[in-house]
């Protein structure tokens, strides 16, 4: 268990509180006068349920039917090998990948947008819809004042994941080099990833840092008591990089006591600048022991503790902390799932205009030729498909998720039913699922349904 911070005014036990003017802790009292007739059950209004498009049952029967075949393309990839090779571990590796990075995320999806709340609880989601870090911090001032108040106590502003910046990221891993502005998973509160985040890499390190992220608190909208606040925040200490245990993905390991991590925070602000004010809501939250996003134990007592930084920018309007931010033509650019879709539509043309190649050598005849010109026109329409999609034509990703989708399992049932097959085959299935999977994600529906 924590102890409580002694900050101003919590030098007192809570217990020794008590007394007549602390009432309201115990509610509101209700001034309203008993019934006097016996009561009656009025029935509630009926349940208001979704209305589902003919779109929405399409797309998301794609989205489900494509985490199936990543299972089941996984399993075809390390079943009926009889001893370990160098094939059998690259086809581990392989499963691995599709069950941590596309399979596992994609069942966490579907799963959380039934059980996971929608409302705030005082935890940020991951983007695949798992609840992640405690918010135990939050912040008053605009966002040039947080930016000056973090750079002042020696944070270090995270950079964009950019193409550049993922590179660096890998490169420090493997090297074990120091990076001490390296971006932060992307985390969501309010239905928005953080606005930016601050950290401090511990002796040069990047497996260990702590680290904090930053939410605009919409306008208008006050906190669970009334209380009112600029900025939310969540900060988390990472101590070691391991596995998710609910996606089994490489991700930072978390300490179990987050409290610390906030009175950490909030003493490296107040040291570096002693005229910020702070202010703290008790109970903002009930105190709590769960697991977050990557399946670690987080603890906390509930406290919010509030940061007056107006006035620590001196009115500047600049940005005062380095880090790199994405430039504009990545910005414009479709997203990752749809660009890699698109890769993979490449390089399976490729694979089937060699498998094509060698049936014409071979081959004799019109069966030869069939095949070879069955094989052209499902490469040219799986490519058209994709530029449309590019494009923002809704009835092209729809059309391209359907034709990938019976490619794949055709293949899948022939893979099924061999003893053994070749290695070409095995890919133009991996390929043919693989390419499913990023159309059907969630970011390539956005891209299309954002059509101006």
């Amino acid at each position: 268990m924590t102890t409580e911070h002694p900050w101003p005014g919590e030098s007192e036990p809570r217990e020794s509180r008590g007394n007549a003017d602390d009432d309201w802790r115990r509610g509101r009292p209700v001034t309203t006068p008993p019934p006097t007739e016996p009561p009656s059950y009025v029935l509630p209004p009926k349940k208001r349920v979704r209305t589902w498009t003919t779109e929405d049952a399409i797309d998301g029967g794609f989205f489900l039917f494509a985490g199936l075949l990543v299972v089941w393309l996984g399993w075809e990839a390390v079943s009926g090998r009889p001893r370990l090779s160098v094939l059998e571990i690259v086809s581990m590796i392989v499963f691995w990948l599709l069950l941590a990075y596309v399979a596992l995320p994609r069942l966490q999806q579907l799963l959380t947008r039934i059980y996971v709340p929608d409302y705030f609880i005082g935890r940020v989601v991951t983007d695949v819809g798992l609840l992640g870090d405690v918010v135990n911090l939050a912040a008053d001032g605009p966002a040039e004042d947080v930016h000056a108040a973090m750079t002042r106590a020696g944070w270090t502003r995270a950079d964009e994941v950019t193409l550049r910046s993922s590179w660096d990221i890998i490169v420090s891993a493997v090297l074990r080099r120091s990076y001490p502005s390296a971006p932060v998973s992307p985390l969501f509160l309010f239905g928005r990833q953080q606005a930016f985040a601050y950290e401090q890499e511990v002796d040069g390190n990047a497996s260990q840092r702590h680290h904090v992220r930053f939410w605009p608190v919409p306008e208008g909208w006050v906190l669970p008591g009334g209380f009112r606040a600029d900025w939310l925040a969540a900060a988390t200490y990472d101590r070691a990089v391991g596995l998710s245990a609910f996606t089994l993905q490489v991700t930072h390991k978390v300490d179990e006591d987050v409290d610390i991590e906030r009175d950490y925070v909030v003493d490296t602000v107040r040291y570096a600048e002693p005229a910020i004010r702070l202010r703290v809501v008790e109970d903002f939250s009930t105190a709590f022991t769960s697991r977050n996003g990557g399946g670690d134990i987080v603890r906390t007592d509930g406290t919010l503790a509030i940061l007056d930084v107006r006035g620590s920018g001196g009115g500047k309007q600049a940005d005062p902390s380095p880090g790199r931010r994405r430039a504009a033509w990545e910005r414009r650019l479709p997203p990752p799932s749809l660009l890699l879709s698109g890769g993979l539509g490449v390089g399976k043309a490729l694979v089937t205009l060699f498998a094509a190649t060698s049936l014409a050598l071979q081959g004799d005849g019109a069966a030869s030729a069939t095949d070879v010109i069955g094989m052209a026109a499902g490469s040219l329409a799986v490519l058209t498909l994709w530029m449309l999609t590019l494009g923002r034509r809704r009835w092209a990703r729809t059309l391209l998720m359907a034709v990938c989708t019976i490619e794949a399992v055709s293949q899948l049932v022939s893979l099924s039913a061999e003893q053994s097959s070749s290695p070409l085959v095995k890919v133009t299935t991996s390929l043919s699922v693989l390419v499913i999977v990023t159309v059907s994600s969630i970011s390539a529906r956005r891209w299309v349904e954002a059509r101006g």
